[in-house]
């Protein structure tokens, strides 16, 4: 909710304050943010207190991964964004999949959640109300003729979405044992 961007440095700029120096070649490139939000290529030499909500919004998310995390935990990132917006937010969800990016992801809109999940858990009222794969919740869900594809949980309930990066088998923990065997 809050993208603690740095008002009076450029797009560029913000971006820079996001590297993680180290030994290891870094996995995202400034090539590779412009690529993913093309609007930050064009508005890279502006102050970023002028940007948009919505560009500022990704230049937050490009900002992170300029660190090269290997967890990333993100809270609502479509909340508020126009369409258009939230298309290239979801583009931005499904690179890091496709990239290996293990995500915590709290999200209301089920569509794009669905799509980049492996495991997903409903809160209601504090608690986990569901737990399983999309599939499961998909399954689980009661289909009404006047769904729409955008829909929403309820206020009340929130779902967090994890996609967690596959291991090699006999390299799990006691953790991953159990939950076999509940499997």
């Amino acid at each position: 909710e809050n993208r603690d961007i740095f008002p009076r440095l450029t797009v560029h700029q913000n971006l820079m304050l996001g590297q993680k120096s180290g030994a290891r070649e870094p996995r995202w490139s400034f090539d590779d943010m412009y690529r993913l939000f093309p609007r930050l290529k064009e508005r890279q030499h502006t102050e970023a207190g002028v940007l948009s909500g919505g560009e500022q919004q990704m230049l937050t998310l490009c900002r992170t991964l300029m660190g090269d995390p290997d967890l990333i935990m993100i809270d609502e990132p479509t909340e508020g964004l126009a369409p258009k917006i939230v298309e290239l937010v979801a583009e931005y969800l499904r690179e890091l999949k496709r990239r290996g990016i293990a995500v915590l992801l709290v999200e209301q809109k089920l569509t794009i959640a669905l799509a980049i999940s492996g495991r997903c858990y409903v809160m209601g009222h504090g608690s986990i109300v569901f737990e399983g794969t999309p599939a499961d919740l998909r399954g689980n869900e009661p289909e009404r003729d006047d769904e729409r594809e955008d829909r929403q949980l309820a206020p009340d309930h929130r779902a967090q979405l994890v996609q967690i990066e596959p291991r090699e088998r006999g390299h799990g923990d006691e953790r991953d044992a159990e939950r076999s065997e509940r499997d």
